[in-house]
């Protein structure tokens, strides 16, 4: 069966999904600041229930946060999420601990090494090594300006 363009032009502008910008935005505001409020929230509360310093209570908080996006993967509900608040779940660390715990999830039928071992990193790999390698570069470039004394 062959289709003109004329057909398949109004296929594709049947199938695919009409969003509203204006609507993206708010929830992706909304869902990040609503990650961002919880962060803020613990590390506060450790700081002033279990005395702890600002920098610790920030360190544990992270590990709080990355656990329960762990979780909420593991459960399958992070996607859930995503799905409804676009970058705005995507961007903090909680992203971050999706887009590592999501591949080992999805193969570990696999197995350990061919699944989980292979694929854990496919998402964040890329994320780590061009992270590593500018951090890498800008700190040659300022070992450099530092040294011809065009930074102080």
């Amino acid at each position: 069966m062959e289709i003109n363009s004329k057909q398949y032009a109004q296929y594709v502008k049947e199938v695919t999904p009409v969003h509203s910008l204006g609507l993206c935005v708010a929830r992706a505001f909304l869902t990040g600041g609503m990650i961002c409020l919880l962060g803020q929230f613990l590390t506060n509360l450790m700081a002033d229930r279990f005395h702890m310093d600002h920098q610790t209570a920030a360190a544990w908080t992270s590990l709080e946060l990355i656990l329960a996006s762990v979780l909420l993967t593991g459960f399958n509900l992070y996607q859930k999420i995503v799905k409804f608040a676009g970058a705005g779940a995507l961007v903090p660390i909680t992203g971050f601990a999706n887009s590592v715990a999501a591949p080992a999830v999805e193969f570990q039928a696999e197995g350990d090494v061919f699944g989980v071992g292979c694929k854990i990193f496919t998402i964040a790999g890329p994320v780590i090594l061009y992270g590593v390698l500018s951090s890498w570069i800008l700190g040659i470039l300022f070992w450099l300006g530092r040294l011809l004394g065009l930074v102080s």
